[in-house]
């Protein structure tokens, strides 16, 4: 049915559930798919999206990028991408970033990168759509998925459209954490989409003279969300200013982040 939000625990009609998977291009391989969503904006979802994807491609796998924040798409400056994406007979061709990660996102096919998108949400969905479909993917062992903030329409069109193999939450030590954690948990399972664990983000910051670890956004507690969630976490970011200033100049690929391999030990095992 048309309305149906794939939620078949709570519905009264007694059709057969349908897979809405899009089947891949037929210049696709795509092996796994991970979406990096969070239940709010803010947190550094993306951040965390091109480090994930840094460290797999440092590790020697065809890694990809499906950006699929339509309406903030930020990942091509994080890798210092802003030629306009190219096509050929087969379909279109994904940006490729220094060390081979290959990235779609609306930022390469508008004119100038600030040009607003102010599409409605079947508009957007039917771009995140034509991203999985008609893109020239070729060999990918891991594509990452960046997710808009929310629960709206772009969520639900990748966790019904897309192989999505599991996602991965991104949060901060804030007071509503627990909120904006069980807003992404609660979505996924409602879509009966696999939660791999957590991320925190801006965890802490060093101290540059002692190296002491201070909580600026107070302290922690997502062990213990995570915990009665039963899902882990699989690592904690901090604060580094040398970051900020590496993404500015859209050198994500050579941000050292040693935090980040714990997580993608997890995701590759």
């Amino acid at each position: 049915m048309s309305s149906c939000n794939g939620n078949c625990a709570e519905c009264s009609s007694k059709c057969e559930k349908q897979d809405l998977r899009l089947p891949q291009g037929n210049f696709s391989d795509v092996k796994k798919v991970i979406a990096v969503v969070s239940g709010k904006g803010g947190v550094g979802k993306s951040l965390v999206t091109s480090l994930l994807a840094s460290e797999t491609r440092a590790r020697g796998f065809e890694t990809a990028i499906l950006d699929a924040d339509v309406t903030g798409p930020s990942i091509p400056r994080s890798f210092g991408l802003f030629d306009h994406a190219l096509g050929d007979e087969r379909g279109l061709l994904p940006a490729i970033t220094q060390t081979g990660i290959k990235v779609m996102s609306v930022n390469l096919l508008l004119e100038n990168e600030d040009q607003p998108v102010v599409w409605r949400g079947p508009v957007i969905s039917g771009v995140i759509q034509q991203f999985w479909q008609e893109v020239v993917w070729d060999e990918v062992d891991y594509m990452f998925v960046d997710m808009p903030p929310g629960t709206g329409d772009v969520p639900l069109t990748v966790f019904q459209s897309l192989p999505v193999d599991g996602i991965v939450i991104v949060t901060t030590p804030q007071d509503l954490v627990n909120m904006i954690v069980k807003k992404a948990y609660n979505m996924a399972k409602l879509m009966n989409i696999p939660i791999l664990g957590i991320i925190e983000n801006m965890s802490y910051i060093e101290c540059p003279d002692c190296g002491k670890q201070i909580s600026v956004f107070g302290e922690s507690h997502i062990e213990k969300i995570a915990a009665d969630l039963g899902i882990p976490v699989l690592t904690k970011l901090p604060i580094r200013p040398a970051t900020a200033a590496m993404i500015d100049h859209g050198d994500v690929e050579s941000v050292p982040m040693p935090e980040i391999a714990q997580a993608v030990d997890f995701l590759t095992k």
